[in-house]
């Protein structure tokens, strides 16, 4: 009971510091130079474009709140109810910080830095199993009534349609540009705080010296190998497949070692999500740890 206390307590303060570095990107980065990027908040920072007597983050509760009573049908009362406080979090935070004056009016400046706070605040929303409702939400609703649209990409018609929009009310055709750095360097710094820093490859490795290979990794690196039984279907030989996972700065000794020994291997590399397991993160181990 003490442990899953503090879990939650840990939750919301994550929360907070997402809402935090995302109002930082609204307010001082992004509505300061007029960039629509898509999102609530992106169609917040229009609508106070073309209205400004309402302010950017009491836009961002009023486009939510109908929003969050379409997804309660099929989100359930909790999630709705948590997205709620994060979405009322945010709206006052965004309207505090709002009050500070903007650091940078170079569009391209402003585009980095609040793709980066906005980046780490959804990071933080993603981790801690918090939402900040707008077209994701809305993306999650529209699947269940649009049959053959995955939510990816229910997310990226209404995400894309706001920026489109934003340009031609702005008459600002350099938004969709700057919109789509915000985007990228958003998506990027997200994926970062999710996975975190340390990427590992996994290898696939098909060769007839599976023995060999196998010896010559065991001696000169710390990762675990497993051989399984394969069948070329060409020649209907029998193979030798390798697997195993390696950190990203011994994937090139990975490669010398088995050179060395088989030229002729053949050599798969994935990029690897998450590896737990001995040499890696423990598999017991707090996801947010």
């Amino acid at each position: 009971m003490k442990r899953k206390i503090l879990e939650e307590i840990r939750g919301y303060i994550g929360m907070l510091v997402g809402c935090l570095l995302y109002g930082l990107s609204t307010s001082l980065f992004l509505a300061p130079t007029e960039i629509v990027a898509g999102g609530a908040s992106g169609l917040a920072v229009l609508i106070n474009l073309l209205y400004n007597k309402i302010s950017v983050g009491t836009l961002l509760l009023l486009i939510n709140l109908p929003i969050m009573l379409l997804g309660l049908k099929y989100q359930g009362w909790k999630f709705i109810l948590r997205c709620l406080l994060t979405v009322a979090t945010l709206s006052v935070i965004t309207d505090l910080l709002a009050l500070l004056p903007a650091p940078t009016e170079d569009s391209v400046l402003a585009s980095l830095y609040g793709g980066i706070c906005q980046g780490v605040g959804i990071g933080m929303f993603v981790k801690y199993q918090f939402s900040s409702g707008g077209t994701e939400l809305l993306g999650r609703v529209l699947a269940k009534f649009i049959k053959g649209l995955s939510i990816p990409v229910c997310v990226g018609i209404l995400d894309g349609a706001i920026v489109i929009f934003g340009a031609i009310v702005t008459q600002n055709p350099a938004n969709m540009l700057h919109a789509l750095i915000v985007i990228f360097v958003s998506t990027k710094v997200s994926e970062m705080i999710l996975v975190g820093f340390d990427k590992s490859k996994l290898c696939i490795i098909i060769s007839d010296k599976g023995a060999e290979i196998s010896a010559a990794l065991l001696e000169n690196s710390p990762r675990g190998v497993t051989m399984l039984e394969g069948q070329g279907m060409y020649t209907h030989n029998e193979r030798n497949v390798l697997l195993t996972c390696v950190k990203n700065h011994q994937l090139t000794q990975l490669k010398q070692i088995v050179k060395s020994v088989d030229e002729k291997a053949f050599i798969i590399i994935n990029e690897s999500v998450e590896v737990r397991g001995q040499g890696f993160k423990a598999l017991g181990q707090d996801e947010n740890d």
